[in-house]
């Protein structure tokens, strides 16, 4: 396997044809994805996180690919971050989408609640992918917890 290969991607994730996701990617790595056929980057990440790429949007649309950030406190997730990812990724379905924060945590949580809110696909696939890139910590599973309820309640977020 070559070094310039999708799959060498920090914590990279084949989710289906369409999404894939993972932690902080190299200025390199934007071009593989791109050769890929990524055409949207979305980063949950914080602009300050320890291996943040400080000019990210500039290298994701040199590479003519669209960027969307969406940072989400990792102490502090809230609805609204979750309701932009939501937003985002339903007005995307057609395209190649990868998204990533600095180590896929993040994003592993807000694509499984996508997933089983969104798309609904069952638990047990959901949590399948959610749990090969970590267990939630007890803050994260009860944020995901409440989500989930908020939008059964409301059924729309």
């Amino acid at each position: 396997m070559s070094h310039n290969c999708i799959e060498n991607i920090y914590n990279f994730l084949q989710i289906s044809d369409l999404i894939a996701t993972s932690g902080q990617l190299t200025e390199e790595e934007f071009t593989i994805i791109k050769e890929a056929g990524y055409q949207l980057v979305v980063n949950l990440a914080l602009p300050d996180s320890h291996n943040a790429l400080i000019n990210e949007k500039e290298i994701v649309e040199f590479q003519e690919m669209e960027y969307v950030h969406i940072p989400v406190v990792w102490e502090k997730p809230t609805f609204d971050n979750v309701k932009d990812f939501f937003q985002v990724m339903e007005a995307n379905t057609s395209k190649k989408v990868f998204v990533h924060c600095a180590a896929n945590k993040r994003v592993s949580a807000f694509m499984y609640l996508y997933r089983r809110l969104s798309q609904g696909i069952n638990e047990a696939e959901a949590k399948k992918d959610l749990h090969q890139i970590w267990i939630p910590d007890y803050h994260w599973q009860k944020f995901i917890e409440q989500v989930i309820n908020y939008y059964r309640q409301h059924m729309s977020l």
